[in-house]
Order: C-alpha cells, then structure tokens, then sequence
C-alpha cells in the first residue's frame, strides 16, 4: 500500500481515532485504541481539516492561505505528516 496521498484523496480520522483535549498538560493529543500523540500547533491546524470531506490539495490550500505560506512547502510538510499518522494506522484514505 502506498501511504502517499494523492491530490484528490480525502483524508479522514478512523473509527475510534480522534483529537482532544489534554487538560493536564494542556494542548491537544491525537488519540487512537491503546496509543496517543500529542500535538503541536502545526498538528492541531492540519487535523483541524481532516474532516474526511476536505481533499489534500483543499487542506494544502487552506493551510498555505492562512499563513500565507508557499503551497509547495505546505504540501511537503503536510504529506510528511499525514503519511506519518497513515503508517501508524491514525489516518485512513477516501479516494
């Protein structure tokens, strides 16, 4: 399986996978069965579009309009993370 996400592809949180709140140490934390990651900011504003509606190249867009940041950069970083999350079963893909 390629772990890659094309252009089209419309990234989603998987059943029992999602963000919360970490109220002791505060920030957010990605929390999938039996593991959790916390976040950072940059973490927080991508998964904060990953609604499984949203397609990669909207996200790249999105994120580069927002912090007036080139796209190709923004789509490096981005596929880096996501394929990151992928890997490790916290994302999953709708073509």
């Amino acid at each position: 399986m390629m772990l890659e996400l094309a252009p089209g592809d419309r990234p989603v949180l998987p059943r029992g996978v999602r963000v919360v709140d970490d109220r002791v140490r505060g920030g957010k934390v990605l929390l999938g069965p039996e593991k959790a990651v916390a976040l950072d900011a940059i973490g927080d504003a991508i998964l904060s579009r990953v609604d499984g509606t949203a397609s990669f190249a909207e996200i790249i867009a999105d994120l580069a309009a927002t912090y007036s940041a080139p796209e190709a950069q923004i789509a490096q970083d981005v596929q880096r993370f996501l394929v990151g999350l992928r890997a490790r079963m916290f994302l999953a893909v709708r073509a």
